[in-house]
């Protein structure tokens, strides 16, 4: 079975399996919530939508810095 978008260009797009399991997480809630879709898909899950838009580099992650971190 092909996996598509492929997790490894995924993970290379978002830096890490961590960022893009945040990254995908946070914009299937934002789409279950009633946002629009950024691509044209012909899928109906938000997950999948969410990893469609990362693949399309729709989506930017911006990282900030650790809370915890003391100057």
């Amino acid at each position: 079975m092909m996996i598509k978008p492929p997790i490894a260009e995924l993970v290379q797009k978002a830096g890490s399996r961590y960022l893009l399991t945040i990254e995908t997480a946070k914009r299937a809630r934002q789409l279950t919530d009633g946002k629009q879709p950024l691509i044209e898909t012909k899928s109906g899950k938000e997950v999948t939508i969410a990893a469609e838009e990362i693949y399309e580099d729709k989506l930017n992650y911006i990282h900030t810095p650790d809370i915890g971190t003391l100057n």
